[in-house]
């Protein structure tokens, strides 16, 4: 199906349905000889595992992937690297009481709109489960950056994400050392203070059937300028492209974000300084570190927004391909909040971005 690929030299492509026998996906462009096991790939699915606390879906799903092929001996063959996860807790015929009813706030409507046939077990390909097959692109393409990098005797970039918002509960702006410092917290919130409220409101509303959204927040360190391709090919743009594909996703800012519209040019201007070392650098970083959409050297930021989930258990009004409008209560196991979740997720997307344009390049 057109749409299911991204990238030019790192293209991914990701396959499988919600409730099918497997999902995973396809990474063609990655060189050889780069370090890769099933291990670097299963750590970074473990991060967006359902089932983890009870503040995510029931679902319990082992999420093992298996590579079938692209790889020997621990190293990438520069061939197409198969990775596949087998769906070993699918439950399609919970499904099967609404399969002809469009849910208020789901893709069932635009995708029977643009096909005419759709799976409507979890909603199939436009699942939250498709970012399955992301997150394990995500990984090959973080041991791409690293070998890249240590080729080259640069630091390698190192990409950290965390829940900055849920609902309306904010955290503090001071970012985390690493991704155990993230992991900590049940939603994946550095912010102590802040993850105990996030953690309350999203309790608060399960026990009112419903759902939250909020705001995963980014920041790549180490990223060096030059990163970035005029015009269509921005890093922003593509970073808009990748992020913006993600389901839930409602909207991505760079830098100061909407705080930008407030400020005027002499305060959001970054002043341009020489480092110790020789390097250019900015005494600020209201660009987030990118300028025409060109990584300048300093910290990639961005923030990336969630909408509430969709699927809540309390009474909605549907409607199916014939009939009128009528009132559905859809059951099953959905998380309350995709956020804490989507972490790792945004962190695999900004990777293949990252890996595409450094291919590109030939660089990091």
């Amino acid at each position: 199906m057109a749409g299911s690929s991204f990238g030019q030299s790192f293209v991914v492509t990701t396959f499988g349905e919600s409730h099918g026998p497997a999902v995973g996906c396809v990474v063609d462009g990655c060189p050889a000889g780069v370090p890769l096991d099933s291990e670097d790939i299963a750590r970074a699915l473990e991060r967006r595992r359902p089932g983890q606390n009870a503040l995510t879906s029931p679902r319990r799903e082992l999420d093992q992937p298996r590579i079938l092929s692209g790889v020997y001996e621990g190293l990438t063959l520069g061939t197409p690297i198969a990775i596949t996860v087998d769906n070993t807790n699918a439950r399609g015929k919970d499904y099967a009481a609404w399969q002809d009813q469009f849910r208020p706030g789901h893709a069932d409507f635009t995708w029977h709109a643009r096909y005419g046939h759709r799976d409507p077990r979890g909603g199939g390909r436009a699942s939250a489960r498709e970012t399955v097959g992301r997150v394990a692109a995500g990984a090959v393409a973080e041991a791409l950056l690293a070998a890249l990098a240590q080729r080259d005797g640069r630091p390698v970039p190192r990409i950290l994400a965390w829940t900055q918002q849920i609902g309306a509960v904010t955290a503090a702006e001071s970012a985390p050392i690493d991704r155990a410092q993230v992991d900590a917290s049940p939603v994946r919130c550095p912010d102590a203070d802040a993850s105990a409220a996030m953690v309350a409101a999203i309790e608060t509303a399960q026990r009112d059937r419903d759902s939250l959204g909020g705001v995963v927040r980014c920041v790549v360190l180490d990223l060096p300028a030059g990163l970035g391709d005029p015009v269509f090919d921005k890093l922003t743009g593509l970073l808009g492209h990748a992020l913006g594909s993600l389901p839930a996703v409602r909207g991505v800012l760079f830098g100061d974000g909407v705080a930008a519209v407030t400020l005027r040019g002499s305060q959001h201007n970054d002043p341009f300084t020489r480092l110790a070392d020789g390097r250019i650098a900015t005494t600020s970083n209201h660009h987030g570190g990118t300028l025409g959409g060109i990584s300048s050297g300093m910290p990639l930021r961005l923030d990336v927004l969630f909408k509430p989930v969709a699927t809540i258990p309390q009474p909605q009004q549907a409607i199916g391909v014939d009939g009128p409008p009528a009132p559905l209560t859809v059951t099953g196991r959905h998380d309350p909040c995709v956020v804490p979740r989507a972490v790792p997720v945004v962190e695999a997307a900004v990777a293949m971005v990252l890996a595409d344009l450094s291919l590109r390049l030939g660089r990091l």
